[in-house]
């Protein structure tokens, strides 16, 4: 099977908004933050915004719903607070809003993981899903994972040139349920 970026393809960019959840980093002091705008920018699309909130379920779901609803935004990638400590809420802040969950991404993400840092990635919840138009990918805060989350999928699947199938060909057709909910009630 063929499968990868097809050159003879136009690539299409999208919106991207950066969540960092932590209650110590600084825009001076985010690697991980500076490592996915470095990344983001560096793939030829658009960085929509790139915030750093604390580690609180209610401000995280609140600056998610805030990119969800922005219609300039097609994805948020956050880093930090997947682990498993009581500060650690990521994952249980984000996984309400979503309206499908992305299975896979997660066991890609270990699979990857585990190349690199064996079995410690047992500590770690990256989840990804959609909501409405958007997709969501938790990544944890180290630098690796952010590379390994970016570099090895996330990057790929917003590559409107990927082939057989890209996330970024599905974003037209995110909405099509609310779509057909909105005429069958007309």
């Amino acid at each position: 099977m063929n499968f990868g970026i097809d050159q003879s393809l136009s690539f299409h960019p999208i919106g991207i908004a950066v969540i960092i959840v932590s209650d110590t980093r600084t825009l001076d002091t985010d690697t991980s933050g500076a490592l996915l705008k470095a990344r983001i920018e560096s793939a030829g699309h658009n960085l929509s915004d790139r915030v750093i909130i604390p580690d609180d379920v209610e401000i995280i779901r609140k600056t998610v719903q805030r990119f969800i609803d922005d219609p300039n935004v097609n994805a948020i990638i956050s880093s930090g607070g997947t682990g498993l400590t009581g500060r650690d809420v990521t994952p249980d802040a984000v996984e309400p809003l979503f309206d499908k969950t992305i299975e896979g991404f997660s066991v890609l993400f270990h699979h990857i993981s585990f190349q690199t840092v064996g079995l410690s990635t047992i500590a770690s919840r990256a989840i990804a899903g959609v909501s409405k138009n958007t997709f969501i990918f938790c990544l944890p805060g180290s630098n690796g994972a952010v590379k390994d989350g970016w570099d090895k999928i996330i990057s790929q699947q917003f590559d409107s040139r990927y082939r057989p199938c890209s996330l970024v060909g599905l974003i037209p057709k995110l909405s099509e349920r609310e779509k057909n909910d909105e005429d069958s009630t007309q």
